[in-house]
C-alpha cells in the first residue's frame, strides 16, 4: 500500500513546526495537521535560549525570529520588602554564539514557523484537522483524521499535554508531585508604561508573583493563586487589575488571562513503534526556569535527523531508541531546576518565607554565587562515544564578525579534524583549509583543551566523540 508520507506530524505548535521544517528541509515528506484551523493569536511561551536561537538559524530564520524578541534581562529573585535575594545576571558567553536568552512573543515565532514550513516542498500543512485514531503495522502507520485516512512510515504527536498520541503509545507519565495554579495574565504596553526591564520573582508569602518581560511592547503577570480561590473570579477584570496596580507600570492593555496549574510531569513511553511524542507530550515542565518550548525544540532538533537517517537507510530502527535514553536526563534536569526554583518562590508560609530569605541574604553577603544557568547534563548513553572527551555536549559556534560556523558548514555530520580522510556522508573539515581559517583558533583551541586530534559533531551539533579520524569513523558508523 503506498504512503501519503514518511511521517505524520499531529500538532503544529513550535515543537510539531519545528520538527516539520527541520524533516523537510533534509527532502522527508511530512504531513502535518493541526487541528485549529487559525494560528493561535495569543502570547503562550515566552523564552526561549542560546541554544534553541541557534536552532533558529540552522532553519534560515534567525532574522525573522529576532524581530519577535527582546534579549534576555537580569533575573531577580526579590523578598516581600524589595531586598534583593538573588541575582542571576544572562550569561556572557554561550556555547551556540547567541545571546544568553530572549524573551519572546509566541504568535510572532508560531508566523515565522509556518512562513518557512509554507515555502518547503516536502512539508503539507493541514489545518482543522484531528487525529481520531492509528493502527501500526511492521512497515507504517495507518491513522484516521478528520478529514480521511492518511498513511504514514512514523507518526509524531506533537499534540500538547492532553496527547492522544501518548495515551495510544501508553506507559503513563511520572509525577514529580509539583502541581502549583497560577493566574497568567500577558498585556501590551504603551509608551506611557513603566513596566520593569528586568525580570523579577517575587518571593512574598502573601502572594508569590512573577514579573518578567515577554515580546517588544508586551509585558506578563504570573500570579499565585492561594488556597480558597478560584479560576473564575481571578479572571475577573477588576480582580487582574486590582493584582497589577501595586506595580505602578502606568497603561497596560491586557491580552491574555489564563488560570494554569503548573505540573513536573514525564512521558514513560516516549516511543512505541512507529509512533513517537515530543514536546508537553512527553513532558511538561513549571516556568521557572524557562525551559518548557526549549525542551520541546530539543527533542524536534533530536528526533528529526534520526528520523531522516532511518529513512534514508543511513541507520538501523535502534538509533531512534536513543531519542528517549538521551533527552529523558535532559528534561529531568531541566524539570529538577525549575522545581527547585518553583519551591523557592511558592513559600506562602511566613516564618518559612523569613528563615528562606535570612538565608539566600547571607549566601548573596557571603559571595556564594547565584543559581549557575541552565546546563543540562551530557549524554551518558546513546548515539555517543561513551568514554571519550566532551562526548554528548553542545559543540560550541564560533563567530567571526558577522559570519557564524553553522552558516559556512553543510547539515551532514561534520569531522573536524587536522589529518583528513574519505568518509562517506560525513563533511570533513580540514582545520588548515583556507575556507575554515577564520574559525581555525577558536576549533584548535576546542580540540587542544580536550586534548584531542578530531572531533565528530552530529546534524544536531552534539559532539559524538573526540579522537583520532578512523576510530571516530568506526565508532560512528557503528553506533548507526
Amino acid at each position: 500500500m503506498a504512503f501519503d508520507c514518511d511521517v505524520l506530524v499531529v500538532g503544529l505548535g513550535p515543537v510539531g513546526a519545528t520538527l516539520t521544517a527541520l524533516l523537510a528541509q533534509r527532502g522527508v515528506s511530512v504531513i502535518a495537521i493541526e487541528r485549529d484551523a487559525e494560528l493561535f493569536s495569543l502570547p503562550r511561551a515566552v523564552h526561549f535560549d542560546h541554544e534553541i536561537m541557534r536552532l533558529f538559524q540552522q532553519l534560515g530564520v534567525a532574522d525573522q525570529v529576532l524581530a519577535h524578541t527582546r534579549e534576555l534581562p537580569h533575573y531577580e529573585f526579590r523578598a516581600a520588602d524589595g531586598q534583593v535575594l538573588m541575582n542571576l545576571p544572562p550569561p556572557r558567553e554561550t556555547p551556540s554564539g547567541w545571546a544568553g536568552g530572549y524573551m519572546f512573543h509566541q504568535p510572532g515565532l508560531d508566523g515565522v514557523l509556518r512562513t518557512l514550513i509554507d515555502g518547503l516542498p516536502s512539508a503539507d500543512v493541514r489545518l482543522g484537522v484531528r487525529l481520531e485514531s492509528f493502527e501500526q503495522e511492521a512497515d507504517g502507520v495507518n491513522a484516521t483524521t478528520s478529514a480521511g485516512p492518511l498513511r504514514a512510515r512514523y507518526i509524531v504527536g506533537c499534540d500538547g499535554a492532553w496527547s492522544p498520541v501518548r495515551e495510544a503509545i501508553g506507559g503513563g507519565l511520572f509525577d514529580y508531585q509539583f502541581d502549583e495554579p497560577w493566574l497568567v495574565v500577558d498585556a501590551r504596553t504603551t509608551a506611557g508604561s513603566t513596566t520593569p526591564d528586568l525580570n523579577i520573582q517575587l518571593c512574598d508569602p502573601a502572594r508569590p508573583t512573577t514579573c518578567v518581560l515577554s515580546g517588544p511592547g508586551r509585558h506578563r503577570w504570573e500570579f499565585m493563586m492561594l488556597p480558597g480561590e478560584t479560576p473564575e473570579a481571578m479572571l475577573h477584570e477588576a480582580r487582574i487589575q486590582d493584582l497589577i496596580r501595586p506595580w505602578n507600570v502606568g497603561p497596560v492593555t491586557i491580552e491574555r488571562k489564563a488560570v494554569y496549574r503548573f505540573h513536573g510531569l514525564v512521558a514513560n513511553r516516549w516511543r512505541g513503534g512507529r509512533a513517537f511524542i515530543a514536546g508537553d507530550a512527553a513532558h511538561q515542565t513549571p516556568p521557572f526556569a524557562g525551559q518548557g518550548m526549549c525542551s520541546g525544540l530539543r527533542d524536534a532538533v533530536n528526533l528529526a535527523w534520526k528520523l531522516d537517517a532511518v529513512l534514508k537507510s543511513q541507520a538501523g530502527d535502534a538509533l531512534l531508541d536513543t531519542y528517549q535514553t538521551e533527552r529523558e536526563p535532559h528534561v529531568r534536569s531541566a524539570i529538577e531546576l525549575a522545581i527547585g526554583m518553583g519551591r523557592v518562590v511558592c513559600t506562602l508560609d511566613r516564618e518559612a518565607a523569613a528563615q528562606r530569605d535570612a538565608g539566600m541574604l547571607a549566601a548573596k553577603a557571603a559571595g556564594a554565587p547565584p543559581l549557575p544557568p541552565m546546563q543540562p547534563p551530557p549524554f551518558a548513553a546513546g548515539c555517543v562515544l561513551a568514554g571519550s572527551a566532551a562526548a554528548g555536549t553542545v559543540f560550541p559556534q564560533p563567530t567571526a564578525g558577522e559570519r557564524r560556523l553553522d552558516d559556512s558548514l553543510p547539515s551532514a555530520p561534520w569531522l573536524i579534524t587536522t589529518t583528513p580522510v574519505a568518509a562517506e556522508g560525513i563533511a570533513v573539515l580540514d582545520l588548515n583549509a583556507e575556507d575554515l581559517a577564520i574559525f581555525r583558533p577558536a576549533l584548535a583551541g576546542w580540540l587542544a583543551h580536550h586534548g584531542a586530534e578530531s572531533v565528530l559533531v552530529r546534524p544536531d551539533r552534539y559532539v559524538f566523540g573526540t579522537g583520532e579520524p578512523a576510530t571516530l569513523l568506526t565508532s560512528w558508523r557503528a553506533s548507526l
